[in-house]
C-alpha cells in the first residue's frame, strides 16, 4: 500500500524566469569568438530552460492547481482528438461545434530577433510549429510582451515556398513568400508567414530558426504567452531544427515552488541507473505526437482486465495512449477507466464522496483528524519495463475539504498520460532511437 501525506497544499509564491547555459569551448582571442558566433549552433553542448507553470505565483491549494489544469485539459482533450478525427475520417460534421484549444501548461521564455525581443512561449510536446504574432496585426490577442517587428530586427528573413520547412508545412500558400496556416483541430488558428531568425536562449544564439510570423491570429488559448514552441516529432519542431534528437523535462510537484527544467541537446541524457525505456510507437495521422507502448494497470496487487486493444493505434489512427506534458492529468478511453474506477473504491477502505464538486472523477472522504491514509499502489506496465507512480503522482488529498481525489479521468478516445503523472520524472525523449525513458528524479536537484 502506498502512504498518501494529506496536508493542506502549499501556494507557489514565486514566478519563476528562464535560466539557460550554454557552453563555449573557445579562446577568447577576438578572432575566433567571431567565428564561434558563426557557427555556436552546430557547436553548443546543449541547453537547460527553466519552466514555470501557468498557475504559479497564485495563491492556490494543488487540487485548485489541478481543478484549473481540468478545465484547460478537457479543451486539450477534445482539440487532440479532434486532429485525430479530422485526418482518420472526411466526415466534417463531427467537428462542427467550436472547441478552444487547451493552453498548455508550462512557459519558457527565449528572445527572438536582432536585437533580441522577449519571447514567453507555450512549451507544446503535442505540436510542431515554432510562432509568435508579429506585426502588422491583422488579429492579433493580447500578449504579456510587445508584439514582434520583423521590421526591426537585422536578421529576420522569410522563407522560400521552396524550402524543406515550407513543405513540411501541413497548409501553405505562396504568395510573397511562404505563406502558412496552422490549425490545432477546432477554430483556434494561427496564420501568416513562414521566415527565419536568430532566437536567444539565455546568452546563446541560434541562427536560422523556422517559425511562423502570425498576424491572424485566432483561439481562446494562448493569452498567457508569445506564441507556442512544438516540441513534437516533426520537422518543423525546436528539437528537430536544433538538429539535436533528443531532449528531457523534469517537472517539480505543481505544489512545489521549486524550478522545473527542460533539457535539450547534449544535456538531455539519463541520469540514474532505474530507468525504463519503451520503444515510442507512430501513427500516420498524426505523426508528431508521442505514442507510449502501454500493455496494461495493476491496482494494488490486481492487474485490471482490459483489453490489450484499448491502447494500441487503431488502423483508422483512433485510440492509443499519447504521453503530453500539456495535459494535466491523465484521460484514459472510458472502459479501461470504469475498470480502474471500480478497482480503487473496492481497494480503498474510505467512503467516496459523491457530491461532485471537486470536478475530478472519483473522490473520497477523509477520516477527520487523520494525516495519513492508505491507498492502492498504481503501476503502469510499459513494453519495456513498470513505472511505479508515488502516491502523491495520482492522489491528491485536500484537508480543509476533507477529500482525496484520483487524478485520472475518462476519455471519448485516445488516452493521455499528464503531467501530474511524471512530477518528479525525468523524461527522456529519443527521437532517434524512438523511445521514451522514465528516471525516478528530483527534479529540483538536476
Amino acid at each position: 500500500m502506498a502512504i498518501l501525506q494529506c496536508s493542506s497544499s502549499c501556494a507557489i509564491l514565486l514566478a519563476l524566469l528562464i535560466a539557460l547555459l550554454f557552453i563555449d569551448p573557445t579562446s577568447s582571442t577576438s578572432r575566433k569568438a567571431i567565428e564561434n558566433e558563426k557557427h555556436e549552433s552546430s557547436h553548443h553542448a546543449g541547453f537547460r530552460v527553466k519552466l514555470h507553470h501557468v498557475d504559479s505565483g497564485k495563491n492556490l491549494t494543488k487540487l485548485e492547481r489541478v481543478q484549473h489544469g481540468i478545465k484547460r485539459g478537457k479543451s486539450r482533450l477534445q482539440r487532440l482528438n479532434a486532429m485525430v478525427l479530422a485526418e482518420s475520417t472526411a466526415d466534417s460534421t463531427q467537428l462542427e461545434s467550436p472547441i478552444h484549444a487547451g493552453n498548455g501548461e508550462y512557459l519558457m521564455e527565449l528572445s527572438i530577433g536582432t536585437p533580441p525581443l522577449k519571447y514567453p512561449a507555450v512549451l507544446d510536446t503535442g505540436s510542431d510549429l515554432i510562432w509568435t504574432q508579429c506585426k502588422p496585426c491583422t488579429q492579433c490577442y493580447n500578449q504579456p510582451t510587445p508584439i514582434f517587428d520583423p521590421a526591426k530586427s537585422s536578421t529576420f528573413s522569410k522563407l522560400s515556398c521552396s524550402s524543406n520547412l515550407c513543405n513540411a508545412l501541413p497548409s501553405s500558400n505562396c504568395n510573397d513568400g511562404c505563406q502558412y496556416m496552422y490549425s490545432y483541430g477546432d477554430y483556434s488558428v494561427t496564420q501568416g508567414v513562414l521566415a527565419s531568425e536568430t532566437f536567444t536562449l539565455g546568452d546563446s544564439k541560434v541562427h536560422n530558426i523556422g517559425f511562423g510570423c502570425g498576424d491572424d491570429n485566432e483561439g481562446n488559448g494562448f493569452q498567457q504567452a508569445s506564441g507556442l514552441v512544438g516540441l513534437g516529432r516533426g520537422p518543423l519542431s525546436l528539437v528537430s531544427q536544433l538538429k539535436e534528437p533528443k531532449f528531457s523535462y523534469c517537472l517539480t510537484n505543481m505544489d512545489d515552488s521549486k524550478t522545473s527544467v527542460l533539457l535539450l541537446g547534449s544535456l538531455a541524457r539519463e541520469k540514474g541507473t532505474k530507468a525504463i525505456t519503451t520503444p515510442l510507437l507512430r501513427n500516420p495521422s498524426q505523426p508528431s505526437f508521442y505514442y507510449l507502448s502501454l500493455e496494461g494497470i495493476t491496482v494494488g496487487a490486481n492487474q485490471l482486465s482490459i483489453e490489450k486493444s484499448t491502447f494500441e493505434v487503431g488502423s483508422d489512427g483512433s485510440g492509443g495512449i499519447i504521453i503530453d506534458s500539456g495535459t494535466t492529468i491523465t484521460y484514459l478511453e472510458e472502459s479501461a477507466f470504469s475498470t480502474l474506477k471500480k478497482e480503487f473504491i473496492s481497494q480503498t477502505q474510505l467512503p467516496v464522496d459523491k457530491s461532485g464538486t471537486t470536478g475530478l472523477d472519483l473522490c473520497f472522504t477523509l477520516p477527520s483528524g487523520k494525516t495519513k491514509v492508505e491507498i492502492p499502489k498504481l503501476v503502469f506496465h510499459f513494453k519495456g519495463g513498470d513505472l511505479v507512480l508515488p502516491a502523491e503522482n495520482y492522489m491528491i488529498a485536500d484537508s480543509n475539504l476533507g477529500v482525496a481525489c484520483l487524478a485520472v479521468g475518462a476519455s471519448s478516445g485516445m488516452s493521455i498520460f499528464g503531467n501530474v503523472q511524471q512530477q518528479n520524472i525525468l523524461v527522456n525523449h529519443d527521437l532517434e532511437k524512438e523511445t521514451i525513458s522514465f528516471v525516478p528524479t528530483q527534479c529540483d536537484q538536476l
